[in-house]
């Protein structure tokens, strides 16, 4: 048992081993590095893993500081922050292999104090972007804005106290985002309420947006200025009569009714072969009509949604809606024995006949069907704006 212990921990050990070794031989210096370091924090000593953990990172250290002699030497400012990410990738090597140089000091690794560079690097890459956010805000246009704020935030974030630094921020977040109206026209001869067109704008906004489109269901602020427009138009209601129709079933049963002699041609009671009267049962027929009233009415709205775009006026879709709405009240009553009516039939008589619901109310109930078929048209079409 002892000896099928050791030999998978062999073989982990050996596994262990290859899988560094093998990310070495493909030239995956880090990812070498970083499996070296585990293998060595628990099995310290073991010679293959300090072999390819000693190798990985000096290849890996010189390949970044190449880089950097080839940036420096080509004197574009816009290099300076690919000269931190090489800094940084040095300096995380090296904080990633100190547990192992603290617990095993037959490990030689260079290591160097880079703080000065990362300093002079995030501060001339922040200057770069500033003066690159600047320029890219003069042209107007919100593709820069947009590509502006990106850079302004790596300048706070590199070096966070460059003039108006926050206001640059905002004013690019600001000039950056399209801003889209919803709103509803009512095309029909029909006045609707304002509950109605309120509730076909029930949507959470939030549930719109995206990192730079903002969507507003009501214009709420005037000087809000506008990029896109959905204009959702209602060109047609229609609302059923009050349509009423019955239905009569006859219903029919026979039932046992007594019983009755069995009589002769002489018209004499028949006897059986033991001499008793014979006597056959009785029936009788029941029936009942059931009068079934089916009260229904239906409304129906149809339209369309447009995506315009303001910025120039442009329509850039345009898709249709329809929702409707269908009521239906069943009502009974009966003439004759009921008892005979199927289950069904029998709870049906307990209900009566309603009132219909007004224009008004068929009209409101549309409102869910078309506002869900306006949210799924916005989420849809939001490829549309941008």
């Amino acid at each position: 048992m002892k000896k099928v212990g050791y030999l998978l921990l062999t073989l982990l050990l050996v596994a262990g081993c290859g899988s560094s070794k093998t990310q070495f031989q493909k030239g995956n210096y880090d990812a070498a590095i970083e499996k070296s370091v585990k293998h060595l924090l628990r099995h310290p000593g073991n010679p293959d893993d300090i072999e390819i953990l000693e190798r990985s990172y000096k290849l890996a250290n010189d390949k970044d500081l190449e880089e950097v002699r080839y940036l420096k030497m080509e004197g574009k400012p816009e290099n300076w922050d690919k000269i931190l990410h090489h800094y940084m990738a040095i300096k995380h090597r090296q904080d990633l292999v100190k547990p192992v140089l603290i617990s095993n000091p037959n490990i030689h690794l260079e290591t160097h104090d880079y703080t000065r560079e990362i300093i002079e690097a995030q501060h001339k890459a922040a200057e770069f972007f500033y003066a690159h956010a600047r320029k890219l805000m003069e042209q107007g246009d919100k593709n820069s804005y947009r590509k502006a704020y990106e850079e302004l935030l790596k300048v706070k974030r590199y070096w966070g106290d460059f003039e108006n630094i926050d206001q640059l921020i905002h004013t690019a977040r600001y000039y950056g985002t399209s801003r889209v109206l919803v709103t509803v026209r009512n095309n029909t001869p029909l006045r609707l309420s304002p509950k109605f067109l309120d509730d076909l704008l029930a949507i959470d906004p939030s549930k719109l947006n995206t990192e730079w489109v903002e969507y507003y269901i009501r214009n709420l602020d005037d000087s809000v200025q506008y990029d896109y427009q959905v204009t959702v138009n209602l060109d047609n209601i229609f609302v059923s009569p009050d349509i009423q129709t019955e239905i009569d079933t006859m219903y029919k049963k026979q039932v046992e009714d007594g019983w009755q002699y069995v009589y002769d041609k002489n018209k004499q009671v028949m006897k059986d072969s033991s001499g008793r009267d014979i006597k056959v049962k009785k029936y009788k027929t029941l029936s009942c009509t059931l009068i079934k009233t089916i009260q229904r009415k239906d409304a129906h709205i149809d339209g369309n949604v447009e995506i315009y775009s303001l910025q120039p006026l442009k329509l850039l879709k345009k898709d249709p809606i329809t929702a409707d709405s269908h009521w239906e009240w069943f009502s009974a009553r009966a003439i004759g024995d009921v008892e005979i009516l199927p289950p069904e039939e029998r709870q049906l008589l307990k209900q009566k006949k309603v009132m219909f619901p007004s224009d008004g109310e068929m009209i409101m109930r549309c409102s869910e069907g078309l506002r869900e078929a306006i949210r799924r048209l916005l989420i849809r079409d939001r490829r549309y704006i941008y």
